[in-house]
């Protein structure tokens, strides 16, 4: 059996990424990816990284990956999701309902049925880490962003579900915060339809920021891996905001399974009214 990590968006600039970092520290990893890039040939060069064309929203690419790792008798330790996109970007009622769907599979239903297909060739002898990416519009509406937020907080509230279905599994979200990755030409060339955002990304994109480093959101992930299920696991953690790293908020996390977590806040308001 040879253990690996899988990378679903190799193509993407976290992805593409991570993988390298992976790599760099002694893993053997396969970056999945939907168009080849020029950026992806650097990979290629690198012992320990495979690349396989897969698109996830599709069944027989699916398939496709599914039969290959079984044939080289791959047994997957992590998982690291890096697939998305922010388009169709737009007012809900303006975008084209095919594309506002597609734009579901592709950040959402996609990723998790290669999760489901892939669930049976993890490793059996101890926990499986997934990590997936979350985005803008967890605590607030993001206007013009409708199915990219959605599929978002879809995978928020998987991660929990999976996490109380599934003890050998370690499945977490993290939000990397503002990077500076191809995904934010999309709201560039949107102009107009992305509303307020536009305005924030073309200062973000001017200012040539790196914004969050790749290598910031590899150690988050690395130190969740290496916490466990019982600290990190059905959690949503930012990568800019959140004390990961610090023992402090492991201690925390271990007492308190509500943190990080979807829930109504100021759940106790109607009872304090009542007590009045």
């Amino acid at each position: 059996m040879k253990p690996l990590v899988i990378i679903l968006g190799a193509s993407a600039d976290i992805g593409r990424n991570i993988c390298k970092l992976y790599a760099a520290d002694g893993f053997y990893v396969i970056g999945t990816y939907r168009t080849f890039t020029e950026e992806l040939a650097e990979l290629e060069n690198c012992e320990r990284i495979t690349l396989f064309q897969c698109d996830v929203t599709l069944d027989k690419d699916v398939a496709r990956f599914t039969t290959f790792l079984k044939k080289n008798r791959f047994v997957w330790t992590s998982l690291f999701s890096s697939v998305g996109t922010s388009e169709p970007i737009g007012r809900f009622f303006d975008i084209p309902w095919e594309e506002w769907k597609h734009s579901i599979d592709i950040n959402c239903l996609g990723q998790l049925h290669m999760l489901h297909a892939l669930y049976d060739l993890r490793i059996k002898d101890g926990v499986a880490n997934i990590a997936l990416l979350a985005g803008g519009g967890t605590n607030n509406p993001f206007r013009c962003y409708s199915a990219y937020c959605v599929s978002k907080l879809m995978l928020i509230k998987m991660c929990e579900l999976l996490d109380d279905e599934n003890p050998d599994l370690n499945v977490f979200i993290v939000g990397p915060g503002f990077v500076r990755t191809k995904t934010h030409l999309e709201t560039l060339r949107a102009f107009d339809r992305a509303g307020d955002n536009y305005g924030r990304v073309k200062k973000f994109w001017e200012s040539g920021s790196q914004g969050t480093p790749i290598e910031q959101i590899y150690r988050c992930v690395r130190w969740l891996e290496s916490k466990g299920r019982h600290i990190a696991g059905g959690r949503n953690f930012s990568v800019v905001h959140d004390m990961w790293g610090d023992e402090a908020l492991a201690r925390e996390l271990l007492k308190d399974s509500n943190m990080y977590k979807m829930r109504r806040f100021r759940n106790e308001w109607r009872d304090r009214q009542e007590d009045k």
